[in-house]
């Protein structure tokens, strides 16, 4: 099992290669636990746990998910509605609120409410088996805890996490319809048809990769600060606080990354 080193406290330069050094093991992690998914399909325990580990991360995160989404499409039809009307272009609003949900709020959006939801749950659930030395008694055992803890998780994030990126991108548009209707004046079907019009294929697409990315993110960085999990309680709620943080800034950065990757200025 990979456990993590002492941080280093000798310099700046240490510091940053032990960060490489966590980033290298968390990375081996991630990469071991997509080779495993393949078992987690074919052993039918693996596969109740994946089945349980769906409903953990997709049907749980639904209401807020719905709340989130609903918010981010009515506060982005009116916050750039309103900058429209100026130059009596309101009825362009659904194209704008389309774009920016399926590029980059939905996904972002899904991955903030997921990473709050579900990746603190298994950053805290693995950090807790970890101190009670429960993966060393699976170890013992001769069972792999990536296989039998992490595949399955893995796999369903992968599963649900672009399902509910989707939903976020659909909810939202109906919300800014909603703004755009009661607030702006905007037909319905004028809204929809700018909306659809002004979307592109590669729009879903990029938003759908960011999803995948976004999974494996959470997953990882959750899994990993478990399974590295010290120092009983106090450990289990550092291991928490960092996977929330890690993966939210890790989900900043590859977001703007795979935008700059597939649109250029």
């Amino acid at each position: 099992m990979i456990t993590r080193e002492p941080t280093p406290v000798t310099g700046p330069l240490s510091a940053l290669a032990h960060a490489f050094g966590e980033i290298g093991r968390a990375g081996i992690l991630a990469f071991q636990s997509v080779l495993l998914l393949p078992v987690t399909l074919f052993r039918w325990r693996s596969r109740r746990e994946l089945v349980s580990q769906m409903y953990q991360a997709g049907i749980k995160s639904l209401p807020i998910i719905s709340v989130v989404a609903l918010f981010t499409g009515m506060i982005l039809a009116l916050q750039v509605g309103l900058e429209l009307r100026r130059y009596n272009q309101e009825i362009y609003i659904g194209s704008a609120v389309m774009v920016s949900l399926l590029r980059e709020m939905g996904p972002f959006m899904t991955g903030i409410v997921l990473t709050a939801c579900v990746g603190s749950s298994m950053a805290a659930q693995l950090g807790t088996m970890t101190v009670n030395e429960e993966i060393a008694a699976l170890e013992m055992m001769a069972i792999n805890p990536v296989r039998f803890l992490m595949a399955p998780r893995m796999g369903a994030m992968l599963f649900m996490t672009p399902l509910l990126s989707f939903y976020t991108c659909v909810l939202g548009v109906i919300g800014g319809g909603v703004v755009g209707f009661t607030q702006l004046s905007v037909p319905w079907r004028q809204y929809i048809k700018t909306a659809v019009d002004f979307a592109d294929t590669r729009d879903l697409y990029v938003g759908l990769l960011k999803a995948l990315v976004f999974a494996v993110i959470i997953t990882t960085v959750a899994c990993y600060e478990g399974f590295t999990t010290t120092r009983g309680a106090v450990g289990v709620g550092q291991a928490t606080r960092r996977s929330v943080i890690s993966s939210l800034l890790l989900i900043l950065m590859t977001g703007y990354i795979i935008t700059r990757m597939f649109y250029d200025l």
